[in-house]
């Protein structure tokens, strides 16, 4: 007798309707909530009069409480399921934006956004817990790619398409919107998506199991070369690049907006690329982790180029900046890889936490640093503040990298003494 798996009980069409596309959607409105700000940035300042230290916190506070929320909601899904969870955090996000439009101060708007961002932060786990538990396995990596594919989606969807809504509304206009399609997002997913069976209760995690996770050392290593490109790259590209565009290049907002399309449209590309280029390199015996080492380099470059001002091509780096730092999302995949079966779930939520905490003082840092220059009577910020933030954020960088490329000296002089001797043991 054969034990029938979910897998089997559903397929083709019902499966994509019913299990991917409600995860999927709350995926795709977590990305579009997440990186919007770009394009609402000059909006919010000339609405409430926000300096970049406060512009920085409203924007980040997004992060914290998604940071925050990662180990909770990984507990919550193991006991309650998906469905529940999703019905739930969905609702208090649509709260959270309905919260927002009708913010009338820089309080109300940070709270509000903090709710966004507690709402949303179980988007990407729920969707990838109900993918690994419905979807056939054989299909699993390439659902997860269509995944991926639609928070790209979702990040492009939240610069230009933004830009031209706001032609016909307000920015509270916009949040109202907003506020019914996470509603209904969070509803569909409970009327549409097949019920769980009762999951085995698993046992908390403990203190001593999480810190098991940051003492292992491929944790640890993979983290030192990899966390903070991370974090500048979720923080930055959710809004001071496009400030970047404006107030360095002088471009319009609707000029921002298209560049900033373009750039989160190149996400897209650069997670094919990475996967494809990864999956590559492995068959002639280099490791991700190499791999990772040359695109961060390749990432500190590009940010290298905004150091120096590097005025002819600001629409070029402004792009380059998005898809060479896809490069930074291999670390998921890293450590599910490297860590022990066991320790992967939490290792998962581990990283989560850090990177999202990163992202938040990236972000929130960034407008601090910019704080330090007077802005003009636009509100603009001089060159020179731009450039001392993006070398401070290189400089955070850069040991990571330097660490990572010193470690991997020893490994090659050891493997040359190992050919060396077996040379002259066959001589």
């Amino acid at each position: 007798m054969t034990t029938e798996t979910p897998a089997s009980r559903i397929s083709g069409v019902a499966m994509f309707f019913s299990v991917f596309l409600p995860y999927a959607f709350g995926h795709y409105l977590s990305l579009l909530l997440r990186n919007m700000n770009s394009v609402l940035a000059p909006n919010l300042v000339a609405s409430l009069g926000l300096d970049s230290a406060q512009l920085g916190l409203l924007t980040s506070a997004f992060f914290l409480t998604y940071a925050l929320v990662q180990l909770p909601v990984g507990i919550a899904l193991d006991h309650y399921g998906p469905r529940k969870v999703q019905l739930v955090l969905m609702l208090l996000a649509a709260l959270g934006a309905l919260l927002f439009a009708r913010g009338g101060s820089f309080g109300e708007l940070v709270a509000a956004r903090a709710l966004i961002g507690l709402g949303l932060g179980g988007c990407f786990m729920s969707a990838v817990k109900v993918i690994s538990s419905w979807i056939a396995p054989l299909k699993v990596p390439s659902v997860h790619g269509y995944l991926i594919a639609v928070g790209g989606l979702g990040s492009a969807t939240a610069t230009l398409p933004v830009r031209m809504v706001l032609q016909h509304t307000d920015w509270r206009g916009l949040f109202l919107g907003l506020a019914v399609l996470l509603a209904a997002s969070g509803l569909a997913i409970w009327m549409v998506a097949p019920r769980e069976a009762p999951a085995r209760q698993a046992a908390l995690p403990t203190v001593k199991s999480l810190l098991d996770v940051y003492r292992n050392p491929q944790f640890r290593t993979t983290v030192s070369l990899m966390l903070i490109p991370h974090a500048v790259f979720f923080g930055m590209q959710g809004l001071w690049i496009g400030r970047w565009l404006s107030q360095v290049a002088h471009f319009s907002d609707d000029a921002v907006a298209y560049l900033l399309y373009l750039s989160m449209a190149a996400v897209i590309f650069g997670a094919i690329a990475v996967g494809l280029g990864t999956e590559r390199a492995a068959r002639r015996g280099i490791k991700p982790l190499d791999m990772a080492a040359v695109g961060i380099a390749a990432f500190l470059l590009v940010q290298g180029a905004m150091v120096f001002n590097f005025a002819p091509s600001y629409q070029l780096l402004a792009v380059l900046f998005t898809l060479v730092g896809t490069i930074t999302g291999m670390e998921y995949a890293i450590v599910a890889q490297s860590l022990p079966r066991e320790l992967t779930g939490r290792a998962s939520t581990c990283l989560n936490l850090l990177i999202f905490v990163g992202a938040f003082v990236v972000q929130a840092g960034f407008g601090q640093v910019l704080g330090l220059w007077r802005p003009d009577n636009l509100g603009h910020y001089p060159v020179p503040a731009y450039r001392v933030g993006f070398g401070v954020l290189v400089l955070l960088q850069l040991p990571g990298l330097v660490m990572y490329a010193l470690g991997r000296r020893p490994q090659r002089s050891r493997a040359g003494e190992r050919l060396i001797v077996e040379n002259n043991s066959l001589a």
